[in-house]
């Protein structure tokens, strides 16, 4: 792509007010760094994987709220993360974290499985035993 040909699609949302630095040829036949404000394409499929999150997020707080699941399973999603993610990070079995959505095994927890829970998720022990009052969306700090 040439520097000329880098979106300028001032209208994405994604970026904030920042840019993102991609590569493109000079009229040298170089590649250079150019800032890009985006491309409307990219943004809108961005927006499309954020809508879903927030839809898995809801859902798992759904059942969490009727008691089908554990908070934890309502964190995870609202962290981006997924099972696998979660296993790798905390450094558990998949089996065993799923073992841990049932309600009356998380709340049976130890606090050092608490704590592996609480620094993996990036969440204070407390706000990971608590369900909020309503699902939190656009990252709101909660910690």
């Amino acid at each position: 792509m040439k520097i000329d040909e880098v979106p300028q699609d001032t209208e994405n949302s994604t970026y904030g007010d920042a840019r993102k630095l991609v590569y493109a040829v000079d009229e040298h036949g170089d590649f250079v760094g150019v800032k890009s404000s985006g491309w409307v394409v990219e943004a809108e499929a961005t927006q499309s994987a954020l809508n879903l999150i927030e839809q898995q997020c809801d859902a798992a707080w759904q059942r969490a709220r009727n008691g089908e699941t554990a908070p934890l399973e309502y964190y995870m999603c609202y962290q981006r993360m997924d099972l696998a993610l979660l296993s790798q990070v905390s450094g558990l079995f998949q089996w065993r974290i799923r073992r841990h959505f049932r309600p009356a095994i998380f709340k049976k927890l130890n606090h050092k499985l608490l704590r592996r829970y609480s620094e993996a998720l990036g969440l204070g022990i407390d706000t990971l035993q608590q369900l909020p009052d309503h699902p939190l969306h656009g990252r709101q700090a909660h910690v």
